[in-house]
């Protein structure tokens, strides 16, 4: 990450974090001059730091240095409110500095171990929803320390943070598993250059290409890697997508997690930790019904030397194909920005935080257990829409907003529970027991599999049934009556 020597950079914050990055700055000078740090501490503001001097407040100051030539401003207060980052950002805009940079989260420099190659330019999710909970991340993933760890979906939205997070675990090994050669060659690549930067732990990274509905080879691969923590993200899981291709949902999401489930179990994994979705409750699409029935096929399943578990939330700012890069798109573009419905809502939560919960939640779990992430109070899709309108620096006026109707297997609202389910507060912040929560019972889940795999897979007497979209929804519907049966489904 070179920046020219003559690039200013003024930083917001000179706790920890800014005085950990500027002296790393110092030491190499192709990052960028430090010109100066902006803090709203009376007791700092006039003082120097390794002769950087401490200018502020932060209101009044930045306003002077309007327009600086070559200068970029870096936020660098991992502590600060999501209210408290939206006010230093509209600062910084009216200021016209050419670069706004940020941090991370506290839960992943905690202890004090901020890298200027892990900043990156602020982003509207940054600035919505509510304030990330902190976490001791260190503490967090002692359960970790030492072990062999593999994350499916490595390269994916939440697959990824993981694998940064994980830098500061204490891993001894990092499995990045993904059947996208791309994605897996990014997130490789991209922790190798934070390792070099001085991120985390010396944990060896092994990408491994791989398919999950390859039983054979989950069976032989697991045996070779001798992985003690699994994290299961990967997971086809665009609604519209799967409503179209419903067959690879179940084959993917469903027959997926059983081969790797069965695999876990048969080499002896300690922990396993499937990552599902608030659209398993009372799913009205495909891809909510494979993931409940991913949900049952992990919590039933029992092995004396693994503990198997579920953590559930909803929807995550910034994800690959979610409507924050959606909307960015369109309001480059000048619009319009595209919403379903004037009323839809969803619970949302930064991609770093739910990364950490899930983090902690699997070393505080236990076996046959499902979790819940408390994602606080569910955001309007048209509010979000409007705050990054005027992120970009744009107004409604300029921007149209234009609503294009629900489509297939949608829901205007979502939900974290069902009425049946009862979610217990555990110890730890936003996290939720709602216990051993299996869907179905155990010869059920057998005969609904069973069912299943004459569909997915071409079998002897029953092939006539291969792939045949309209059994599979008739299927499905016997099993999970809430999911949506269209009348013009095609057979194939």
């Amino acid at each position: 990450m070179s920046r020219s020597k003559d690039n200013r950079i003024f930083i917001i914050g000179a706790g920890f974090a800014g005085k950990t990055i500027a002296r790393e700055m110092i030491s190499n000078k192709a990052a960028g001059e430090v010109a100066a740090f902006i803090d709203d501490d009376i007791d700092k503001i006039g003082t120097s730091i390794d002769g950087i001097p401490i200018l502020g407040p932060i209101k009044s100051c930045a306003g002077l240095l309007s327009t600086p030539q070559n200068a970029e401003a870096l936020i660098a207060i991992p502590r600060a409110s999501t209210e408290k980052l939206k006010e230093i950002y509209d600062i910084l805009r009216q200021a016209e500095f050419k670069r706004i940079r940020i941090v991370p989260a506290i839960s992943q420099i905690i202890s004090g171990d901020a890298h200027f190659i892990q900043t990156r330019d602020i982003d509207p999710q940054d600035l919505l929803g509510r304030t990330p909970v902190s976490i001791d991340l260190k503490e967090s993933l002692s359960y970790l320390r030492g072990k062999r760890v593999l994350i499916t979906g490595a390269g994916g939205s939440i697959g990824s943070e993981l694998c940064r997070q994980l830098l500061s675990g204490g891993a001894e090994r990092l499995y990045l598993f993904g059947h996208g050669e791309n994605s897996i060659y990014r997130i490789d690549k991209e922790l190798r250059k934070l390792q070099k930067g001085g991120v985390g732990d010396k944990a060896t990274i092994v990408p491994i290409i791989g398919e999950l509905q390859d039983r054979e080879y989950m069976f032989f691969i697991l045996k070779r890697l001798k992985a003690d923590v699994i994290f299961h993200c990967a997971a086809y899981k665009h609604v519209p997508m799967m409503e179209c291709n419903p067959i690879e949902a179940i084959k993917n999401n469903v027959f997926g997690t059983k081969n790797i489930v069965d695999a876990a179990i048969d080499s002896g994994v300690e922990r396993f930790v499937l990552i599902s979705t608030d659209k398993a409750v009372k799913p009205s699409c495909v891809y909510g019904a494979s993931k409940k029935l991913a949900e049952s096929i992990v919590l039933s399943s029992k092995s004396p030397k693994s503990d198997f578990m579920v953590v559930r939330f909803g929807n995550v700012l910034g994800s690959r194909g979610s409507i924050v890069p959606l909307f960015k798109e369109q309001i480059l573009t000048g619009g319009p920005v595209t919403i379903t419905h004037p009323e839809t809502s969803r619970f949302f939560m930064t991609i770093p935080e739910a990364a950490t919960l899930v983090l902690q939640a699997g070393g505080v779990g236990t076996g046959g257990n499902l979790y819940i992430l408390d994602m606080g109070e569910p955001l309007k899709i048209i509010e979000i829409a409007k705050q990054m309108i005027r992120f970009y620096g744009f107004s409604e006026e300029e921007i149209p907003i234009s609503y294009v109707g629900m489509r297939p297997g949608e829901k205007i609202h979502e939900t974290l529970w069902s009425g049946e389910e009862n979610p217990v507060q555990t110890d730890y912040p936003k996290i939720m027991n709602l216990g051993k929560n299996s869907c179905f019972a155990k010869e059920e889940l057998q005969e609904f599999l069973k069912e299943l795999t004459w569909i997915c897979f071409p079998k002897g007497e029953n092939s006539k049934l291969y792939r045949n979209r309209i059994e599979l929804r008739k299927t499905i519907f016997q099993y999970i009556p809430t999911v949506e049966v269209p009348s013009n489904e095609p057979k194939y």
